[in-house]
């Protein structure tokens, strides 16, 4: 599989790429060849993960965008294919959370998440299908969370993100599977990063960011005749 290098020249974009999962997904994605193409919000961290990207990947562009917004958006996939070449592999891992009583949330709690969580990966993914369907090839990954499937005090807003994102994947994947595109989600549980509310819960035994990466690179690596739609991922103990 060319010499350990299955994505080998093929072009993959990150969102949310400059901490957490989303550089941890980078860096095993570049590792197996892939050419990189990063964006995330804060220009300076994204300068740094860039910087930490650039010796194992075999191209690495970047560009501070904020993937809530169509024209940003657009305008980032159309500056990735100019640097890198046409995108084979979207990755949508940008999120955020708001965890608290729906009560007591406020509209722009709501349109923060929602925008960020669902919003954002329909913008994404609609900018980069044109050219898969163009192609007849493609990945696109859906980041979601287990929080898509089970309900929790304070998880309202968050919960009803995810659900949402479920929905749209399964319905995205039935609309472009006929063009060889399998779009996928990967719910994993709580995950040891800034983004979680960790609480009192032994970080040790929580889901490392490259847990959530190994699962990343078996969906993008998988033969063309099979189709993982869907994964759920959970600490082997409870943290």
């Amino acid at each position: 599989m060319n010499n350990g290098k299955p994505l080998q020249g093929k072009v993959a974009i990150i969102t949310g790429a400059s901490r957490g999962i989303g550089l941890a997904v980078a860096h095993r994605l570049g590792t197996l060849g892939a050419k990189l193409s990063l964006c995330a919000r804060d220009a300076g961290k994204l300068r740094s993960a860039a910087d930490q990207l650039h010796p194992v990947a075999a191209g690495v562009f970047s560009a501070a965008a904020d993937v809530t917004h169509g024209d940003q958006i657009l305008a980032f996939v159309q500056d990735t294919e100019k640097a890198l070449g046409p995108v084979e592999i979207l990755v949508n891992n940008a999120g955020i959370g708001y965890f608290g009583p729906t009560h007591e949330a406020t509209e722009a709690n709501w349109d923060s998440v929602l925008d960020t969580n669902l919003k954002a990966v329909f913008l994404a993914s609609k900018a980069v299908a044109a050219g898969m369907i163009a192609r007849r090839s493609g990945h696109i990954v859906n980041i979601a969370s287990l929080a898509g499937k089970n309900a929790f005090a304070g998880g309202g807003i968050y919960c009803a993100s995810k659900w949402g994102l479920l929905g749209l994947t399964e319905c995205m994947a039935e609309d472009l599977r006929g063009y060889g595109i399998r779009v996928s989600a990967i719910c994993p549980g709580s995950v040891a990063t800034d983004f979680s509310p960790h609480g009192k819960k032994d970080i040790s035994k929580m889901l490392q960011t490259e847990d959530i990466a190994h699962v990343v690179e078996l969906i993008v690596t998988q033969a063309p005749q099979s189709f993982i739609s869907e994964i759920l991922i959970r600490p082997t103990q409870k943290p």
